[in-house]
């Protein structure tokens, strides 16, 4: 039986966010893996937090996944702000390649849920020149349709027995959370939803440069890749997110309240 752990977490639109540098939040999911818990991690940023502040069922899945990264400049710079002072980004790409790269010397078996089956194979072909002692315990494309009750029943299965430690899922926001949520306790690994990350690992996408990201303005290198896409999602949520980020700093000011950490206890 393992014991409870406090992880700490701040609020970012009273949404907790784990505030952990990097390196504590990879070796938690490492932890969780080694030991085949049954884990969700949502990797949040600008557009996760608006869906959950839209939607009160998706709200309720983000708070109740075992781990959120901030993955978005924006929330990485709220959470110094009310009081994570040394909070490193943890985005999905640097969560992956890290993880890939301890999963190699820790025998933890990996595999891929979602996505489309060209994407996955160029996955596959790079990670084995990358990390080629890493066992890919499997990779399973979701149709776009509805998946039936045998076939959930059957992937499950699939997963379990092939002894996955960790299973990256890329069904996209928030279709992979609800995915993950629903499966706790059924699938024995720690489920991460980073939908983006495959795309931009099999080269179909370009990743911004470091100093793009550290500027907070990864989201405008994306939208210039696909406008269409993301044109509507960036004009709906960037200006909303701004407003109540504001307010929520201009009350914790006016306030005075003590920049402390809330915790949630996970198993």
């Amino acid at each position: 039986m393992v014991g409870k752990v406090f992880l700490p977490t701040q609020r970012v639109l009273d949404f907790p966010i784990t505030a952990l540098r990097f390196e504590e939040q990879i070796q938690t999911i490492l932890k969780w893996a080694i030991a085949k818990q049954s884990k969700t991690v949502c990797v949040a940023n600008v557009h996760m937090l608006m869906e959950a502040h839209w939607n009160p069922e998706f709200a309720n899945i983000l708070r109740k996944s075992d781990l959120v990264t901030p993955d978005g400049m924006p929330l990485v710079w709220m959470m110094r702000h009310m009081g994570a002072r040394y909070q490193d980004r943890v985005a999905g790409m640097d969560i992956f390649l890290d993880v890939c790269k301890h999963a190699e010397t820790n025998n933890i078996s990996i595999f891929f849920v979602g996505s489309q089956k060209e994407i996955l194979a160029k996955m596959r072909t790079k990670l084995e020149q990358e990390y080629p002692n890493l066992k890919i315990a499997g990779m399973e494309p979701l149709p776009f349709r509805p998946i039936k009750e045998i076939e959930d029943h059957a992937l499950i299965e699939k997963i379990n027995s092939s002894g996955a430690g960790v299973v990256w899922v890329s069904l996209g926001c928030p279709k992979q959370e609800k995915w993950m949520i629903q499966r706790k306790g059924q699938i024995q690994a720690v489920m991460v939803g980073i939908g983006g990350v495959f795309p931009v690992y099999a080269g179909i996408h370009k990743r911004a440069p470091r100093l793009v990201r550290d500027l907070g303005l990864e989201w405008l290198y994306r939208w210039i890749q696909e406008p269409r896409r993301l044109c509507r999602r960036y004009a709906t949520t960037i200006p909303v997110f701004i407003c109540l980020a504001t307010r929520q700093l201009f009350l914790s000011n006016s306030h005075h309240v003590p920049r402390v950490f809330v915790n949630t206890t996970v198993d």
